[in-house]
């Protein structure tokens, strides 16, 4: 029997929190890795603090004075004598100078180069690098607009309606739909001024918006060695407020012959910039199955467990391979999608109250088992959400051989979840796989939008929740207690959460 490969790195430093740190851990000690991670004072006994071979701590719960702090992470990957760094996702994992920081003080940056980070990290460099690769883009300008007059030129010349975008943008913020000449100064100056503060860059343009689009995804992966490959595309149109909530894989709303191209078109992308390590092309795809390049994520995604089961690969040991400098561990010719895979993402926030985020600790947590069914996680038990950071906890995923199977087994696995201490999501993703459109994987971005109602909720939610809520209610009512219900608040006495709760009690009575 062959003795297995010699891990390339002995410790490995996570940059990051929660689920996707606890998932980066596994893949290192799978790989013989010294797993080892850091925590804000919030996140001392959090999951991930507790799973890793060591832990060191980084500050206060701020992202600022913690995650974010380049000069805090590199002092304790050298605390730990990590020969490397992975980023995660979010935080500064699309940082060129985090990239650039841990290569100058004699680290490995699991990720691609800064100089690729940078080309892609602003949406005007972009689109001018993909138009000169042949990637098809939506129609617009390269250069920023200064002015309403200028904007509303453009806007004529390829019809309304258009979009304002930040160049630097990401997550949704920065971006304003304007259907007519008479808006467009107002929406401009709303747009620069959101952009100036979430980004530092006050730098907008114009493009053509597409009024009713399905987002797609490609996984790329390129090596120091001349390769690059696809792990094929993601469906991502389930969305709020421009985030995603479910993915799945394959794409249930594309013909074969548009995977190929966009496939393709992916792969020319990640050349253009000589791309290395993992990373997601985005596209935006119109009624006439006509897709535009929207972004390149630099990073690992969310949403990349749905590619590992599909195509039966570990992303993650693939971009420690990579970054140690040896090549991919597959070729192109030997990748092929099996099955189908939707993943859940699991939010502490109220779909009921316009999805504000929640806080609270999780007084239960049971999740689902069985074959086809992986939990990515990041609580545990009397852990108790923090105000700090995005509102992910963890991910369920499920798979099976075809689509129709696969929403059958989410069904049953989001049945069998429970999640108790404060409001989450959940239940919003039994309604969904409930919903006739999702069901015919004929869907646009605005399915949320157009269909979700708060009303919607309790008729998804377990006995045990709808107990829950209402001895929150009768906590609330009589003034013994409160439940924290989003950020920084305490709900009125007639909150929708309470409100929702008297009127499924009452159904169930």
């Amino acid at each position: 029997m062959s003795k297995p490969a010699p891990p390339p790195f002995r410790k490995v430093m996570v940059a990051n929190r929660g689920e996707i740190s606890v998932r980066v851990q596994q893949s290192l000690r799978e790989m013989g890795i010294v797993a080892c991670a850091v925590y804000s004072d919030p996140d001392r006994a959090a999951l991930h603090t507790i799973k890793a071979d060591e832990a060191f701590p980084i500050g206060p719960g701020p992202s600022h004075e913690s995650y974010l702090d380049i000069d805090k992470l590199i002092a304790a990957a050298h605390a730990m004598e990590c020969e490397a760094i992975h980023p995660g996702y979010g935080f500064l994992s699309e940082n060129a100078d985090f990239s650039q920081a841990v290569n100058d003080a004699g680290l490995v940056f699991i990720g691609p180069q800064p100089a690729a980070m940078r080309d892609m990290g602003n949406k005007l460099a972009a689109r001018r690098i993909m138009e000169d690769a042949g990637v098809p883009v939506v129609p617009g300008v390269t250069e920023p607009i200064h002015d309403s007059d200028q904007a509303i030129a453009i806007a004529e010349g390829i019809g309304y309606p258009v979009l304002i975008k930040a160049a630097s943008g990401g997550g949704g913020k920065g971006m304003r739909v304007v259907t007519a000449s008479k808006d467009m100064a107002s929406a401009l100056e709303r747009t620069q001024g959101e952009a100036r503060s979430a980004f530092g860059d006050d730098a907008v343009f114009v493009e053509k918006f597409i009024e009713r689009p399905r987002h797609l995804e490609v996984q790329i992966m390129g090596d120091h060695h001349g390769q690059v490959v696809h792990l094929f595309e993601r469906e991502c149109s389930v969305q709020r407020r421009h985030q995603k909530v479910i993915e799945e894989s394959p794409s249930p709303s594309i013909s074969q012959e548009t995977r190929e191209k966009l496939c393709a078109a992916a792969v020319a992308a990640a050349r253009s910039v000589d791309y290395h390590n993992a990373g997601t092309v985005e596209f935006i795809v119109d009624e006439d199955d006509n897709f535009y390049f929207l972004e390149m994520n630099t990073r690992l995604q969310v949403e990349h467990p749905i590619t590992e089961n599909v195509v039966g690969v570990d992303l993650v040991a693939a971009q420690v391979v990579v970054a140690a400098g040896q090549p991919l561990p597959w070729k192109q010719e030997e990748l092929t999608q099996r099955g189908h895979a939707i993943e859940f993402r699991i939010y502490a926030e109220d779909p009921s109250r316009n999805f504000a985020p929640s806080l609270g600790t999780v007084l239960r947590l049971r999740t689902p088992l069985g074959a086809g069914v992986r939990n990515d996680l990041g609580i545990r038990e009397g852990y108790e959400v923090p105000i700090f950071y995005d509102p992910i906890l963890a991910k369920l995923i499920v798979r099976a051989e075809n689509r129709a199977m696969a929403i059958a087994r989410g069904r049953r696995a989001l049945a069998d979840y429970r999640l108790l201490g404060f409001q989450h999501n959940i239940p919003l993703h039994r309604w969904v796989l409930e919903q006739p459109e999702f069901i015919s994987g004929h869907y646009s971005t605005r399915f949320l939008e157009e269909r979700f109602t708060a009303e919607e909720l309790t008729r998804h939610m377990g006995d045990d929740e709808l107990e829950a809520m209402a001895a929150a209610l009768a906590l609330i009512e009589s003034g013994v207690g409160e439940a924290k219900v989003s950020t920084g608040t305490t709900p009125p006495p007639l909150s929708p959460w309470g409100t929702n709760a008297r009127a499924a009690i009452g159904r169930r009575r």
